[in-house]
């Protein structure tokens, strides 16, 4: 019964050093090296599977929405709009703090031990909730923000940017505090995925109608020479020592995809039976 865990486990860590690709959508995270086609998993992580997860949280993550590798590969973020919020171990899966957030949507690391959440869309959500990692579901912050999507913590300015329907939030975090510095309004409407471009001052955003980069420092938005035409992308990341841009852009009326794109070089993925909803670059040192 171990054979098949263990095979799993070696293929994930023998590939770690490669360009792999962490993907979630349903109730089942993935890892997958893209340069197969078809593309094997190398690796799954389903909450029903960990021990350590309250029962009656398990079923919140069966519409996962990001997969956020911490830590070089190491640790993983994981939210589901069903309302389950965790910080996982990699590779072993087992879960180190979890949360129920209404319609989380993203999820970020930050200084200190602490853990920013976005709550979308829901009576109770439209917020960044602010958590310790070291207690498991209760929160010490927050701050409203209508269809919170996105989150992404800038080291170099001491700020945590936060995605929402009309507008890109400046945060402070200062504690147990979590203030709104400053506000920026989107050039488009319903703020989606949000990710820093590497060695950049840019962070890459989309929305319902397009896909922008923001300037940090001139806070000044413009068109993705990539992908500024695309509608409804519900993740773009990019490699930080390649360069390769990942994307998954819903198809038809769904929110989710079976396809997978990349550009530079160009390729196009199909994982016939799957709800793909993000995709995150896993790296390592090298």
């Amino acid at each position: 019964m171990l054979r098949p865990i263990l095979t799993s486990l070696l293929l994930a860590t023998s590939s770690l050093a490669g360009d792999l690709l962490l993907v979630c959508g349903g109730s089942e995270i993935f890892q997958i090296d893209p340069a197969a086609n078809p593309p094997a998993k190398l690796w799954s992580w389903r909450a029903k599977d960990r021990p350590e997860i309250p029962a009656d949280l398990k079923n919140s993550f069966s519409t996962t929405d990001e997969c956020k590798p911490l830590d070089g590969g190491k640790r993983l973020l994981v939210t589901s709009s069903g309302g389950g919020c965790a910080l996982l171990e990699l590779p072993s899966g087992k879960a180190l703090w979890w949360a129920r957030v209404p319609n989380a949507h993203s999820i970020e690391a930050l200084p200190g031990g602490k853990i920013a959440v976005a709550s979308s869309v829901n009576a109770k959500g439209n917020k960044v909730l602010l958590f310790d990692e070291k207690v498991p579901d209760q929160s010490i912050a927050e701050i409203p923000l209508p269809s919170a999507h996105g989150l992404v913590w800038d080291e170099a300015r001491k700020r945590l940017w936060a995605l929402g329907f009309g507008e890109l939030l400046a945060c402070e975090v200062a504690g147990d505090k979590l203030t709104v510095k400053a506000r920026h309004k989107l050039p488009d409407e319903d703020g989606h995925d949000l990710r820093a471009v590497p060695a950049s001052p840019d962070l890459m955003l989309s929305t319902h109608a397009g896909v922008w980069r923001f300037h940090r420092d001139n806070t000044v938005f413009r068109p993705d020479p990539d992908l500024k035409d695309r509608v409804e992308v519900k993740s773009a990341d990019i490699h930080p020592v390649t360069g390769r841009l990942a994307v998954v852009q819903a198809t038809g009326k769904n929110w989710w995809t079976e396809h997978l794109e990349l550009f530079h070089p160009a390729a196009k993925l199909t994982l016939k039976g799957e709800k793909l909803y993000k995709a995150r670059w896993l790296t390592t040192a090298r």
